[in-house]
């Protein structure tokens, strides 16, 4: 009985996507290996597996993470588990196009910040190829593109949405003008922010603006 309680988590909706997780959330970045030193398929295979079996339902990954590598990890880690949790990525961090805004370089690859509707169109369909699903549960603009419209942006999304693709939209690494055009063009379910102890600046507005709107944030 106290072996079950344990594994009990607190859960919370994410938005008004009527989507509720885990507040906890497993992160992926370092399973990707970019930034990290490399990474053991099957140490992530099973981490993954280890943190889904003791209740944690949100997994959080993205293309950027070792450029698809995380992603293709996840997908083999969740398969016969997928039922079990809600599964976010992201997009805006692209490789195969120089639209937008540069942003960094991969072994000399050029890496821009890119939130146009073809971009989009794309980048979910390859996520869902690595991933090994149907349906994304969280989808999140990564970092934000100052050469493309919030309307256009949030146009792709509503629509990958209306598709099935998509469950809920959320964006990360805004600023409260963003989080203002993205709630005026859509439904927007969550941000995901750095917010910590020792970094407390999004409560001096992000997080009223948030609750206000009935917007969702996630920390990282």
């Amino acid at each position: 009985m106290g072996d079950v309680l344990e594994r009990e988590q607190v859960m919370r909706p994410i938005g008004r996507s009527g989507i509720t997780a885990s507040a906890v959330g497993l992160g992926t970045w370092a399973i990707g290996g970019w930034m990290w030193g490399g990474t053991d398929e099957a140490r992530s295979i099973r981490a993954i597996q280890a943190a889904v079996d003791e209740g944690i339902t949100l997994v959080d990954t993205a293309p950027a993470y070792g450029q698809g590598v995380a992603e293709e990890i996840v997908g083999k880690a969740l398969k016969g588990r997928r039922d079990k949790v809600v599964l976010a990525t992201k997009c805006g961090l692209v490789w195969h196009t120089q639209k937008g805004n540069h942003f960094f370089d991969v072994d000399g690859r050029p890496v821009h910040r890119y939130l146009g509707r073809d971009a989009i169109i794309h980048e979910v369909e390859q996520s869902l190829r690595r991933l090994g699903t149907e349906v994304i549960d969280h989808y999140i603009t990564h970092w934000q593109d100052p050469t493309t419209p919030i309307d256009e942006t949030m146009e792709a999304l509503e629509a990958l949405k209306s598709q099935g693709k998509i469950r809920s939209i959320g964006a990360s690494n805004t600023s409260p003008d963003d989080i203002r055009s993205y709630v005026a063009a859509g439904q927007l379910d969550a941000v995901q922010e750095e917010y910590s102890m020792v970094k407390r600046d999004l409560e001096a507005e992000v997080v009223p603006l948030c609750i206000e709107r009935g917007v969702s944030v996630l920390s990282y």
